[in-house]
């Protein structure tokens, strides 16, 4: 219920606000669980990607842990389905959350780069969100957000369409990064490729 009250309200007005324009929304799967990545721009990033799909799919956003040292933050962000992550280690219980909720059926919320880009241009990613998604096996969303973010103009969002990352195999140990480099890649290569020609985050 405070879900679905506090994403109507960041609805009206961030739509507003930012004036969003959603492109592919007929990509959007028609059943659960899935994952959605998304590039990051700004601390507004969660609040866009949550309102542009269908209020009936809560999307759990894994959030940097410094966020849930503060009573206040921590308690809207639990209240919204938001999990804790370790940026600075391997945090293997934020990992078993995302697997736990993909499991009851849900959707998990991913930035693979992990940070936010000053630039506009999309940064090196993670291997987590590849890991978690080869291991769950469930479809990846690709969601570009056209920055920047400006009051009363117009914010482009595009969503593509639902695509699944192959097992992860290798012959040695040692090539086990490399391929979870690799399938990152292509994660950011999904997301790239939805913004319009020549635009700053393509390059």
């Amino acid at each position: 219920m405070f879900y679905q009250a506090l994403r109507l309200f960041y609805l009206l007005v961030i739509k507003i606000l930012y004036r969003v324009k959603i492109h592919g929304r007929d990509n959007i799967p028609g059943r659960v669980p899935f994952i959605v990545c998304s590039n990051h721009l700004s601390w507004l990033d969660p609040v866009i990607v949550g309102i542009i799909f269908p209020g009936s799919y809560k999307i759990h956003f894994m959030a940097k842990k410094e966020l849930f040292n503060y009573a206040f933050s921590a308690y809207l962000l639990k209240k919204v389905g938001a999990f804790p992550l370790n940026r600075k280690d391997a945090d293997y219980a934020a990992i078993k959350k995302a697997y736990q909720l993909l499991e009851n059926g849900q959707v998990v919320g991913l930035f693979p780069e992990g940070s936010r880009s000053k630039s506009g241009k999309l940064q090196k990613p993670y291997s987590g969100a590849a890991y978690i998604a080869i291991r769950s096996g469930v479809p990846i969303v690709p969601v570009a957000i056209a920055g920047p973010y400006r009051l009363f103009k117009k914010l482009h969002v595009f969503i593509g369409p639902p695509f699944v990352l192959p097992p992860l195999t290798y012959s040695r140990k040692e090539d086990r990064k490399a391929r979870l480099e690799e399938m990152s890649n292509q994660i950011m290569d999904q997301i790239r490729d939805l913004f319009p020609e020549g635009h700053i985050n393509k390059t």
